[in-house]
């Protein structure tokens, strides 16, 4: 049976940005009721008790961290939304923001009602020029309709939404360094504890969710909670840390296919299905040797490799939270899968990833500042012809050494970085050894893995 879309259902529509549009389709009458029928703490619980787990990487737990915040606070508390979206070939937040803003904004306004924000401050990437100004016009007609701005619709609560242009820096992807970039100051993420909900934004409890995690508030307040369950994946009984993986979710298909594209599907589909039957396969009838399952800094999934006790491969995994965690990726990510065909060297895709995150590391940590410029250092070794042996070795034990995991790093950009180098040299040892021993050089082919956009 085929998926219905949801988040998606208006995007191919005429004037699919503007209030009038929206509110023809349902638009904000979720948010009226909850101003006039539900107490924030009601809200809050739909949203908790829905399972929605923050679609922005890492798969916190939503409604759960709205709890965070102090009781009784007397404010102001803060909503950061992170539309930073810099992980490379990822692009689900761009499409909801350039062609459905309201849906995103609906949900913005029921979570800061829930937990009675009176501000929130849109933190979008600088290169997305045409999603800032569509949703500068959409939050233009909210004002004009007295659905922001003070005693909105006659309720008491009072609500400004104010966008804010980042300056290009993948570092502002992650929440503290985000709030650093927000607050006028270089963005360099800060020790935590304390987190954003005790002390974020200007010094005040701040709750940090990512744009497709604001469109799915707006469905579930609209659909329900038997909705949002209906698909998905439940919780593993045997793995008590499992809060399950439920509802919609937009993946993104780039790389070496035939039909790059930003897609909605239930969570759980497989990488297989993903690439096969929505991205029309891979590109020039080839088969795919490798794939990032959600955006470069997840590792690599190696497309031939025998699952354990299976006749699949790692090509069959399902993209949940827990799918990508079980062949030693970081996790789902952004879901940004992007494929490399079996004619493509690794040699060449890895020093490419080296290079994108020794240029985006902030260099507020030393095992992420020396670590990524080893790692690029070495890759371009290889990459030349005048790798050695040794180099694996060391890549893996430096890739091993940085990040929040081992507990060497401030945030977890380091992580990222180090999780594609141990995945590709230990699943794919055999081709760097190759090269090694022949000595050749790579040629670095224009493969538009990073910076897809």
């Amino acid at each position: 049976m085929a998926y219905e879309p949801i988040l998606l259902a208006r995007v191919n529509k005429p004037d699919s940005t503007r209030l009038e549009g929206y509110r023809i389709d349902g638009g904000y009458a979720s948010f009226e009721r909850a101003l006039a029928e539900l107490k924030p703490e009601e809200v809050t619980t739909r949203v908790k008790d829905s399972g929605l787990r923050g679609r922005g990487g890492a798969g916190f737990p939503t409604g759960l961290k709205w709890t965070f915040l102090p009781k009784d606070h007397p404010g102001p508390i803060y909503l950061c939304i992170n539309a930073d979206e810099s992980e490379p070939c990822t692009y689900n937040n761009r499409i909801l923001m350039e062609k459905d803003p309201h849906q995103v904004l609906e949900g913005i306004m029921l979570a800061c009602y829930a937990i009675k924000s009176r501000c929130a401050y849109f933190y979008i990437r600088y290169e997305y020029g045409t999603a800032y100004r569509t949703l500068q016009s959409a939050i233009d007609e909210l004002y004009q309709a007295g659905l922001l701005g003070k005693n909105i619709l006659g309720s008491g609560f009072d609500l400004d939404i104010f966008l804010h242009r980042g300056a290009g820096a993948y570092i502002c992807g992650e929440e503290t360094g985000l709030i650093e970039s927000l607050e006028g100051k270089r963005a360099w993420p800060r020790i935590k504890p304390p987190f954003p909900a005790i002390e974020g934004a200007f010094r005040k409890p701040t709750i940090v969710n990512n744009v497709e995690t604001m469109a799915c508030v707006t469905q579930i307040m609209r659909r329900g909670n038997d909705w949002f369950k209906s698909m998905g994946v439940p919780p593993d009984p045997k793995n008590p840390r499992d809060a399950g993986s439920y509802g919609p979710k937009l993946y993104t298909i780039a790389g070496h296919v035939n039909t790059p594209k930003c897609v909605e599907l239930p969570m759980g589909v497989t990488i297989r299905e993903l690439v096969e039957k929505h991205g029309g396969g891979v590109w020039k009838g080839l088969k795919a040797k490798a794939v990032n399952p959600g955006g470069i800094s997840m590792g690599f999934v190696d497309c031939n490799l025998k699952l354990k006790d299976s006749d699949q491969t790692e090509y069959d995994i399902p993209l949940d939270f827990n799918g990508p965690g079980r062949v030693g990726c970081l996790g789902l990510g952004t879901a940004a899968v992007t494929v490399i065909d079996e004619q493509t060297s690794m040699v060449d895709v890895l020093h490419n990833v080296c290079q994108f995150f020794a240029h985006e590391s902030c260099g507020q940590c030393t095992p992420c500042r020396e670590g990524t410029g080893w790692m690029l250092k070495m890759t371009d070794r290889l990459r030349r012809g005048q790798g050695r042996k040794e180099d694996l070795d060391i890549l893996v034990d430096v890739s091993d050494r940085i990040g929040i995991i081992p507990g060497t790093t401030i945030c977890g950009l380091s992580d990222g970085a180090g999780w594609p180098v141990k995945t590709a040299i230990r699943k794919f040892r055999k081709e760097f050894e190759d090269a090694i021993q022949s000595g050749r050089k790579s040629v670095v082919k224009s493969l538009k893995l990073l910076g897809a956009h």
